[in-house]
């Protein structure tokens, strides 16, 4: 049985994306009067106004072109073009290409395409009809770049991979001139600020500035970094630059006055540099890249060079480990494989930090650049951070892929801590085959404790950065530490090793506790340090659950089939939630032992994590740059904690988007809700169970005493009725109005007792008298708990003959009594009627055989019944008073 979606967890949007390999499209806003930037990030158009960030629609797959024009942004992916109004609503959609769009120009009233198979098409944008098709040979000219040039009415100049150009009239459908090009594919064509001039890059690095009105060449440069990926020219405040962007990162700045290169900004980006735009009349330069950034520049220092001014970015290569930072479930820390430490806000983007990479020496990495640095230290396995004395030192420590030192980073500053923490006998030469595996740091944030691949686990200070000691006469394990942490309050060291031993330390004095042998060599360790729970992942894919109070197995889960990367709890440590290479994503209730919730995503989780408000699931995924964050459902609709099934199929959920997620999958699961709404609770769950009524005390407790509740609730003296005045005040007839003065009212009401009403029998009488011949009591049952206790004992007392009842009745009432015992159910109601109707007819009883034998019968039926339960409550009593004894 599949069910729709993931039932806990709902996808709700993205961190850390902000870039792509498509280049970014600035466009400006006459209304607002200001610039615009559109960016293709995924699936989704993200829209900033260089300060803030508008997310955009999202199309169904990740969109592979962009262009805007005054009113509309184009987006287009595989063969399909659409068109963005107002940044997010998506008005119309071109289909009519056979291949993968890979270039876009907005042109009037029109927007032009083409493919991968060289078709160009031109669309009319409010129509969404083919105006003119053109097919281009591929062996003669592969279109590889568009442009209309300014002032050319009707006219778009074609760059092809042959190295040819040709200029088209596309209202006459004619070429109107081919220029024989340099021989080399062009990359870029870009229109100059003076009118007939083009800068054209090609595959060899060269940029050829060209007079398209006379065929005539001005300049020419070469770049020296590969083919020229993005042209742009700067036309604020009079400064003659033209900046080109390479596939290495580095942009080149040329002075056109004196035809030299002018400066070159090396690393500006890490990946080829997609996008560079000069924002007209500020000088302003924007640039995107694959890399996940988008900086913008501005050139207001000397030399020429360009400083960065604001920027947007996230992890250049996927995030390998994620954790929430601090108990706002506001922060989240991740280290990617680039080598760097980034701090995520789920609040807003403006509050992100980069903690920088590793490195070390920091000094000399700074002058050598990314790209020659070899002091930079390898990615991030695993870290752990706390907030407590954030502010005073260090309070992050990290360990690197097959590196023995640990370095610490500081949150406060954004930037790599004081220390490097490694063994003493390591400081001088630094061996390959040992390495740090595992970390943790005190809930206080004074002490980091480190295991090594040789089974060392070492304790340092923060502060200090000095060795503290370490567990174990030599090493702690004989097999390489899978896993350390401390406890809550820094009494216990838990270490887990490779040969499968978990063992016990006590922190300070460093003495082993407790050992214990695992059923396998386990592959982490996650320490819940509230509760006291320990989560163990196993290299035979299945998950152990340990008290470490009383050190022992409680929970053991299997179902994943693949390694189990991460494990998080939520923050109450009732669920444990897992991810595994098998790309599924699973919860697990430690209670109830089951699992309550699995789905599936596209590429595995390498990384989890729970927000410590219990109102996000983040996860970081294999070869993806993004954090994706899930809303757990549970709090905020009807969710089923109910087991899964053992045939339950999960199913294939899709990864959030750059934008919030509407509430479009709540109509989904109407089915779901519904079915939990309608549920019931049965009235006995087993027959063998005895079941009590859900009627308040009020209604059975004091029957027995309402003779004396009648007594103390008597008044000392009748309640007197006020007199009520007349509707309309009698006057007497006169010139002046006078009013009658009321008379008294001496009427005596009849004392007498009209017995005709009370000759009739009551609707509980009449339903015993049925039940005798039917058997059936579940009528006469219902009146009476409908009834309060003063009613239930005028019932009781009309049972007998001289009350109006007869001895067949009083014979219906004990059977009455009797199924109730038989079903074990409403059983304190069957005490108090019982006792109830004993002390009203004692004598009455004591003189029929008949009722005598029914109540002998009874009174077997309470002894066996409440022996059983004497018994149980004797032996919960016992366990319960023992627990409290041992505990204290």
């Amino acid at each position: 049985m599949a069910r729709e979606g993931a039932g806990l967890f709902a996808a709700f949007r993205v961190l850390g994306r902000f870039s792509g390999h498509v280049p970014h499209v600035l466009r400006y806003h006459g209304r607002h009067r200001e610039f615009y930037l559109a960016v293709a990030v995924g699936r989704s158009v993200h829209t900033y106004n260089v300060s803030t960030r508008r997310p955009g629609n999202t199309l169904p797959q990740d969109i592979t072109c962009l262009a805007a024009d005054r009113m509309l942004i184009f987006a287009s992916y595989d063969n399909i073009l659409h068109a963005f109004a107002r940044n997010k609503e998506v008005v119309h959609t071109y289909e009519g290409h056979k291949a993968k769009i890979h270039l876009l120009q907005p042109f009037g009233d029109h927007v032009i395409s083409v493919d991968v198979d060289n078709v160009l098409i031109v669309w009319n944008i409010q129509s969404e009809e083919e105006y003119l098709q053109i097919d281009f040979d591929k062996a003669t000219f592969a279109v590889s770049a568009l442009l209309h040039p300014s002032t050319y009415l009707n006219k778009i100049l074609l760059g092809s991979e042959q190295g040819t150009l040709q200029l088209w009239n596309i209202r006459s459908n004619k070429l109107l001139y081919s220029f024989p090009g340099w021989g080399l594919a062009v990359t870029t064509l870009e229109q100059a600020p003076a009118v007939d001039v083009v800068a054209v890059g090609l595959v060899s690095g060269h940029i050829i500035v060209h007079n398209i009105k006379f065929d005539e060449t001005l300049m020419k440069f070469q770049q020296d970094w590969g083919p020229i990926t993005a042209i742009s020219f700067r036309t604020a405040d009079g400064h003659p630059v033209m900046a080109a962007g390479s596939p290495v990162g580095h942009i080149a700045l040329w002075d056109l006055e004196e035809k030299k290169l002018m400066c070159q900004m090396q690393d500006a980006h890490s990946t080829a540099i997609a996008g560079m735009t000069f924002v007209p009349g500020e000088p302003l330069l924007v640039t995107n890249g694959a890399d996940n950034a988008l900086r913008i520049w501005i050139f207001d220092g000397p030399g020429g060079t360009g400083r960065v001014l604001r920027s947007r970015m996230g992890h250049s290569a996927p995030p390998t480990k994620i954790r929430y930072h601090g108990q706002n479930g506001e922060q989240i820390l991740s280290a990617g494989q680039d080598g760097t430490l980034q701090s995520f806000s789920t609040v807003h983007e403006k509050f992100n930090k980069s903690l920088g990479r590793g490195s070390i020496n920091k000094k000399k990495s700074k002058k050598k650049g990314l790209k020659l640095d070899t002091m930079a230290l390898p990615p991030i396995i695993a870290f752990a951070s706390e907030v407590a004395h954030q502010s005073d030192w260090d309070g992050i420590v990290a360990c690197h892929q097959g590196y023995i030192t640990c370095t610490t980073w500081n949150y406060q500053k954004t930037s790599m801590g004081a220390h490097k923490l490694r063994p003493e006998e390591f400081s001088k030469h630094k061996p390959i085959d040992i390495y740090a595996t595992a970390v943790d740091i005190t809930s206080c944030g004074n002490f980091a404790v480190i295991g090594m691949s040789t089974g060392q686990v070492d304790v340092y200070n923060m502060q200090s950065g000095i060795h503290r000691g370490y567990y174990g006469k030599e090493t702690a394990h004989e097999g390489a530490i899978r896993g350390v942490a401390v406890d809550g309050l820094n009494q216990l060291v838990i270490t887990a090793g490779s040969e499968g031993l978990i063992k016990f330390w006590k922190f300070k004095v460093k003495d082993l506790v407790y050992s214990t042998e695992l059923s396998s060599s386990p592959s982490g360790i996650l320490l819940h340090r509230d509760s006291g729970i320990l989560g163990i992942a196993f290299d035979d894919f299945t998950i152990s659950v340990l008290d470490i109070e009383t050190r022992k197995i409680v929970r053991t889960f299997s179902g994943h089939h693949g390694r189990i990367n991460d494990m998080t709890f939520s923050p109450d440590g009732r669920w444990l939630i897992t991810s595994s290479m098998d790309c599924s994503i699973k919860t697990w209730d430690l209670p109830s032992g089951c699992l309550i919730d699995c789905f599936l995503v596209d590429s595995a989780a390498v990384s989890l994590t729970m927000s410590p408000t219990g109102d996000f699931l983040a996860s970081a995924h294999v070869d993806d740059l993004g954090i994706y964050l899930w809303s757990n459902r549970s709090l905020y609709s009807l969710v089923s904690l109910r087991p899964l099934p053992a045939d339950y199929e999960p199913s294939l959920v899709t990864l959030p988007s750059n934008c919030p997620m509407q509430d479009a999958d709540v109509s989904g699961d109407e089915d779901l809700c519904d079915e939990m709404i309608e549920y019931v609770s049965p009235e006995q769950l087993g027959e063998q169970l005895v079941t009590l009524s859900l009627l308040p005390e009020s209604r059975w407790k004091n029957l027995l005493n309402l003779d004396i509740i009648k007594k103390k609730n008597k008044p000392r003296e009748p309640p007197k009725v006020p007199k009520s005045a007349p509707f309309f005040i009698p006057t007497l007839p006169g010139l002046i109005p006078r009013y009658i003065a009321p008379e008294e009212e001496n009427d005596i009401q009849s004392k007498v007792v009209n017995l005709g009403i009370l000759a009739q029998k009551s609707d509980f009488c009449i339903h015993l008298e049925e039940a005798l011949s039917t058997n059936q009591y579940k009528a006469p049952l219902d009146l009476l708990k409908s009834l309060g206790p003063s009613n239930i004992e005028v019932e009781l007392r009309g049972l007998a003959p001289e009350g109006g009842g007869s001895m067949e009745v009083m014979l219906s009432f004990l059977r009455m009594i009797g199924m109730m015992l038989n079903k074990k159910h409403n059983f304190e109601l069957a005490q108090a009627y019982l006792a109830l109707f004993l002390k009203l007819h004692l004598k009455i009883l004591s003189s029929e055989p008949k009722l005598l034998e029914e109540i002998s019968k009874l009174s077997m039926q309470l002894e066996e019944t409440w022996a059983h339960l004497r018994a149980l409550f004797n032996q919960s009593l016992c366990v319960l008073t023992y627990m409290k004894s041992a505990l204290l």
